[in-house]
């Protein structure tokens, strides 16, 4: 089942003239799946019961970030082969690939260079981060909440990033958590600065 925002996707580039094949190429789904969501109407929005699934690296963050740490304090560069045999003795399941592209995307390595404090751990209920994904190309953007403690991210996909829509994503956010956390930490919203303001 798809997301409203990917919904909202389809219908935007229906009306800009994109075939159902080349929506289906850039979405990644079936031609029949974009044929079905065209026919709904304005404004449909989907049943999510579909269970999130938590990164099987996440588990495993706090462990790589103290091991960049103190590889860095010791002034030695540790191999991401060598945090990979380390994690996998911890019980991580996943691929070497998997593991660099997480890293990669947290800038664990840079953030530990640079002696930033790397928070992966925070109390149940106490922190969502967010972000915003542009994809200029399509004229679209993503917002990504993710819960600091479990993990657990809510992504909806958007065509702008009003306040109105920024509001409107939370709002989603919450219901689909179930929940409000105490504090919101964000990134990339404003300028690139990382921001906290509390939400609860």
């Amino acid at each position: 089942m798809l997301k409203k925002g990917e919904i909202k996707m389809i219908k935007k580039m229906l009306k800009d003239g994109v075939s159902k094949s080349e929506i289906a190429r850039r979405l990644g789904i079936s031609r029949e799946t974009v044929r079905v969501y065209a026919k709904k109407p304005d404004g449909y929005i989907p049943v999510m019961t579909k269970t999130p699934i938590e990164n099987l690296v996440d588990p495993y963050l706090p462990h790589i970030a103290e091991m960049l740490t103190t590889s860095k304090d010791e002034n030695l560069h540790i191999p991401t082969t060598v945090i990979y045999d380390e994690v996998k003795r911890l019980g991580y399941e996943g691929s070497l690939r998997w593991l660099q592209q997480v890293m990669q995307k947290y800038e664990l390595r840079e953030r530990a260079q640079a002696e930033e404090l790397v928070r992966f751990e925070t109390d149940a209920g106490h922190q969502m981060q967010v972000d915003w994904i542009e994809f200029p190309k399509d004229g679209l953007s993503a917002f990504v909440a993710t819960l600091g403690y479990s993990r657990v991210s809510y992504v909806q996909y958007v065509t702008d990033e009003k306040i109105e829509t920024l509001i409107e994503c939370h709002l989603n956010a919450f219901k689909y958590f179930g929940g409000v956390p105490a504090e919101g930490l964000y990134d990339n919203m404003c300028h690139d600065r990382r921001e906290e303001m509390p939400l609860g």
